[in-house]
């Protein structure tokens, strides 16, 4: 890290900002309390409370450079050139403030104004989480022209503070590795935490994240000095923007606004909000804010342009449309214990007010973009109608009425949603095989008569003009688009089943694409899962066994001996209802993957890729992947 001057706030940042609500005890015993999983999620969890730390010191003016480093040996390592952990001794503790900091609960300078005027890890629970659930973590501080070090194991002490002398510059290093003991694995994805890395660095511009994965080699800087409005950018990367990224900013009441937006000529929403860099992925007043003036905003201008006899609905107003929404305050109320919904009312009035100002501004300074924009929310809307009479003309063929339900839907005659499961299959051949082989007091089966629509280029009337998609929508039994309730679910498992071949991935991707942009609860909530049929059969003799990867097969084989025979499985259909029901169907010993939304501007950048309009850079993404293919179905 280089050098960092000394800045006026170093001197207010001492032990006695550091304010303590409780300790550690429970964390070993509890951990999902305080991290959410001890899988993968809270594994990575662990890395962003270090990061969120060095964030709030570049929030706080202190720090532009952020290190993260995933050793050899799954150690993970966060270097920043902050102000340091304070190590003087805390007024009523008597320990330096250093080990204060990692050993109690709620202990920080978050919750003092001075120390940090914006924070984002404002529960002060973060490190020293990390700490408690660490086989061992190690930590150093430069400050005052040294530089301080402390050994933990498992949260516990291993030594005192020490002196290790003289050292230019101010900031923190945090090495500690997972303890394998709490979590289910302890290897780090690259991606996972570059995903949440690039994100940070564009909502904090002029901020430097590199990311390092020593084991692989592999390393990514994230560095955006355009802040949201590159990441308005990324988002409608291998898209069609219809105008430059509109941006705006205001400070008011010690609360920063910042938006970024830009509409593009397809028809799905993208709109993420964040306050103090948390994803507030259900929205809540800042989003509230920006909606209702960019809806006031565009039926006013539209109204000024006479171009359209009925008024815009915020769905019309928002097709197409990419935008970013970051406050920074001191004291966010979220709702929940994931941080989720903003709850501050006073921001609403804010957002609101800046953007309708601002929006407007934009519109009468760019007359040819406004109309542009204008006129694709017109097309919008008359889409919606024609949508709302192509659902009336479905409903009354009583096709959307769960009362009437699909005839090719073999249901279960359990009724209590929690306990069924419906499985989405690929023909008719091998739903017949799924009907049999099933168990049918918490089993539907659904099959599935050829490709759905690729909704990724059709808007929702030419959905609803769409069989295979109405006989799926009836059968789950939410309804679709404004009409959506997740409470009228008829299963709580809607398991995708189809061939191990290129068709089969296909429709596959086809009926995630429909979900993740009109049924996105059902993967936020767990609900949707990706069977996993055998590719192999391996059989000598009486003997045999089925192989789910190449490499089980090339496993199976050697234990079997050269004189073992391969059945490759490419459909469904060329297993039996026995064969499908113990190696797929059987809750006991089958495979389930279930899909989860990770980072939702990577899933929609990756749905743009592979299902939407623009065919270069589908070219190039297969280009580049080509060699990683398995099982080519040639």
């Amino acid at each position: 890290m280089e050098e960092k001057e000394k800045i006026k706030g170093q001197e207010d940042y001492g032990a006695e900002k550091i304010q303590v609500l409780g300790g550690l005890e429970a964390v070993r015993k509890r951990p999902a309390m305080y991290i959410g999983s001890i899988g993968p999620d809270g594994l990575h969890h662990l890395v962003y409370e270090v990061v969120d730390n060095s964030i709030d010191e570049a929030l706080a003016g202190f720090c532009d450079q952020i290190a993260v480093i995933i050793g050899k040996d799954s150690s993970i390592t966060v270097i920043d050139n902050g102000r340091g952990i304070p190590v003087d001794i805390h007024p009523k503790f008597n320990r330096p403030a250093m080990e204060i900091v990692l050993t109690k609960l709620h202990a920080g300078g978050k919750f003092d104004t001075q120390a940090y005027k914006v924070s984002g890890g404002l529960h002060g629970v973060g490190v020293s989480v990390v700490n408690a659930l660490s086989k061992q973590l190690e930590v150093w501080s430069k400050r005052n022209g040294k530089v301080y070090y402390q050994k933990y194991e498992k949260g516990i002490p291993a030594t005192d503070v020490i002196d290790q002398g003289a050292s230019e510059g101010t900031g923190t290093k945090v090495t500690f590795i997972a303890d394998p003991e709490i979590f289910t694995e302890v290897e780090y994805h690259f991606e996972t935490l570059a995903s949440r890395l690039r994100e940070l660095a564009f909502l904090n511009k002029g901020i430097k994240i590199t990311l390092k994965d020593e084991g692989a080699d592999r390393s990514a800087v994230f560095f955006y000095e355009g802040g949201i409005v590159e990441f308005v950018e990324y988002i409608n990367k291998n898209k069609k923007p219809l105008h430059k990224v509109v941006f705006f900013q205001k400070e008011k009441s010690d609360i920063i606004v910042e938006v970024a937006f830009q509409y593009n000529d397809g028809y799905n929403e993208n709109v993420f909000s964040f306050v103090n860099n948390i994803n507030t992925r259900e929205g809540g007043t800042h989003l509230s804010g920006f909606k209702t003036a960019i809806t006031r905003t565009f039926n006013d201008y539209a109204e000024k342009l006479k171009a359209a006899d009925f008024k815009l609905s915020g769905e019309d107003v928002r097709e197409g449309l990419s935008a970013v929404i970051s406050v920074k305050m001191h004291d966010p109320q979220f709702e929940g214990q994931t941080k989720a919904k903003l709850g501050n009312s006073e921001v609403k009035g804010l957002v609101d007010s800046m953007a309708y100002e601002k929006i407007k501004e934009y519109l009468e300074e760019n007359p040819q973009e406004a109309k542009i924009i204008v006129e694709k929310c017109v097309t919008a809307a008359k889409a919606r109608e024609a949508a709302r009479k192509a659902r009336e003309l479905t409903r009354r063929k009583g096709a959307l009425d769960s009362f009437s339900l699909p005839g090719k839907l073999a249901d279960c005659s359990e009724k209590d949603p929690t306990k069924c499961e419906i499985y989405l299959v690929e023909g008719d051949s091998a739903g017949g095989s799924a009907k049999q082989g099933r168990k049918r007091e918490f089993q539907a089966i659904l099959p599935l008569r050829g490709k759905i629509l690729n909704v990724e280029k059709a808007r929702l009337n030419k959905i609803f003009e769409n069989n295979e998609i109405i006989v799926m929508v009836t059968a789950l039994g939410t309804g679709i688009s404004d009409e959506f309730n997740i409470a009228k679910l008829r299963y709580h498992k809607i398991i995708i089943m189809t061939d191990a071949d290129v068709d089969g991935s296909h429709i596959r991707t086809l009926i995630l694409t429909f979900f993740f942009r009109y049924l996105t609860p059902l993967i936020e909530q767990g609900h949707v899962y990706i069977a996993q049929p055998p590719l192999f059969k391996v059989k000598k003799g009486k003997q045999f066994s089925y192989a789910y990867t190449d490499e089980e097969k090339d496993r199976i084989m050697k234990e079997y001996g050269e004189g073992a025979e391969i059945q490759r499985y490419k459909g469904l259909g060329e297993m039996n209802p026995d064969q499908l029901w113990e190696t797929t169907m059987n809750p006991e010993t089958r495979a389930l993957l279930q899909v989860t939304i990770e980072d939702a501007v990577r899933a929609d950048k990756i749905f743009t890729l592979l299902m939407g309009d623009e065919v270069p850079p589908r070219k190039a993404f297969i280009q580049k992947h080509a060699k990683d293919v398995v099982n080519l179905d040639v």
